[in-house]
């Protein structure tokens, strides 16, 4: 890994001008394929024993790559692969995990396409989910583990209610069972978390949000620690004998933990799921995603001092029953422990009054934009159970204190000043009748 510091890394990790005539920015490689040169150099390329040199896009690209090499060393991984949105970069970890079947752990206060892929499509396809109410209850966490559990799956920082997962007790709990923990870290981003310093194995973001940070990309990507033992007989896809790995027909053919050893998690994502299934990430959306990322700690710096601002503001408004951003829990042990710099740009406040209340509201806004989105440059409003959420049972949100009154601001890049003055004028505008 690199000695240099995050602020450095995030313009030049993963780039060598001389691999791409000395060009300053990372070119766009829009190209499907690429040429083989001659048979023998054409083995090697198909076989991955030359590297940097590639065949086709599907497999790999040079401005992909890139992002991949980038991503992971902001994050303290071995390898990293890209893909065409977050929710493929969930799908895919799964997969490459239990896609012999089995269990995994997770909490019910996620994102609602992924707890709605979790309850109803996996299990079509002998992967089970366990939900507890609350991630950081080791006991709980402890008790559900069996032989068949497969993994622990968290969001660093839950959404929309910002919780924080106590990401060192979760590994303690899953390298103890010889399972490994898999952290959504997308709204912190690797700027104010990373996760394999605190024991994560696998990372996955949906780049669609802070990472790029412009909202003009979808996109997502799966970082790899190189830390957890795929060797493992909980893991057997990882020690099947690979054709594809380069030794033909032979009776003895290689596999994925053997050859790959601490990349045997990414190299057979990127093997056997990128390549076979193919939510690819195009170059030009990868040279956007590496734009965005090059400003990550300033644009973040910016728009968590302004979310913590907002969320001070919103609990002294008579018409907020209750702010939802840990940032500002000054009792809270885990803020202090993980997230120095803040925990992010994401907010949620329950309104009181009706569902008129919170439509009037959100009719009102002038700065604000009423989007589906999060880590823009723009700030955006939403109401989650209709939107980003609406998958979720209500029995579910309920428990998770999720219900039609709460909404979820992400906070951009505005003055903070005008986006208060904003929610101010909305808010007395959702109630304007009731004076």
């Amino acid at each position: 890994m690199s000695q240099e510091k995050f602020n450095t890394l995030r313009i030049h990790a993963g780039y060598n001008l001389k691999d791409h005539n000395f060009a300053s920015s990372v070119p766009i490689y829009q190209t499907a394929a690429f040429g083989l040169e001659n048979t023998k150099t054409a083995d090697q390329i198909v076989t991955g024993k030359l590297a940097n040199r590639y065949d086709y896009s599907r497999d790999g690209n040079p401005t992909v790559r890139v992002f991949e090499k980038r991503i992971a060393e902001l994050d303290g991984g071995v390898d990293a692969v890209a893909v065409g949105s977050g929710m493929a970069a969930i799908s895919y970890t799964i997969l490459n995990v239990a896609e012999n079947g089995g269990r995994i752990i997770a909490p019910k206060n996620i994102y609602g396409s992924s707890l709605d892929e979790f309850r109803t499509f996996f299990p079509k396809f002998g992967i089970h989910f366990d939900f507890v109410d609350d991630i950081n209850d080791a006991a709980t966490v402890k008790a559900l583990i069996g032989d068949d559990t497969k993994a622990i799956y968290v969001e660093s920082v839950a959404n929309p209610s910002t919780e924080i997962a106590d990401l060192e007790q979760l590994a303690k709990i899953a390298h103890a069972a010889q399972i490994p923990l898999i952290v959504d870290n997308t709204f912190p981003t690797p700027y104010l978390l990373q996760p394999i310093a605190h024991g994560a194995d696998v990372v996955i973001y949906s780049s669609t949000k802070g990472i790029n940070g412009h909202g003009n990309v979808v996109s997502g990507i799966v970082v790899d620690s190189g830390k957890f033992n795929w060797d493992n007989p909980k893991f057997p896809q990882f020690k099947e004998p690979e054709f594809i790995l380069g030794n033909g027909e032979l009776p003895t053919q290689a596999n994925f933990a053997d050859k790959f050893g601490a990349q045997a998690f990414s190299k057979r994502l990127r093997m056997k799921y990128l390549r076979l299934l193919g939510a690819v990430l195009e170059p030009v959306d990868a040279y956007l995603i590496l734009l965005g990322l090059e400003t990550i700690s300033e644009r973040l710096d910016r728009e968590v001092a302004s979310a913590t601002k907002i969320a001070c503001w919103l609990k002294q408004n008579p018409h907020v029953k209750r702010v939802f951003y840990s940032g500002i829990e000054a009792d809270n042990p885990l803020v202090k422990q993980y997230f120095p710099r803040g925990v992010g740009s994401i907010l949620s406040f329950e309104l009181a009054g009706n569902l008129q209340n919170v439509a009037n509201l959100i009719d009102h806004v002038k700065v604000f934009t009423y989007l589906p989105n999060i880590g823009d440059s723009r700030s955006l409003i939403v109401n989650p159970t209709r939107t980003t959420h609406r998958e979720i049972p209500e029995a579910i949100r309920k428990s998770q204190g999720l219900n039609d009154q709460v909404l979820r601001l992400s906070i951009g890049l505005e003055d903070v000043d005008d986006l208060i003055t904003d929610l101010d004028q909305a808010i007395d505008a959702a109630f304007e009748s009731e004076k």
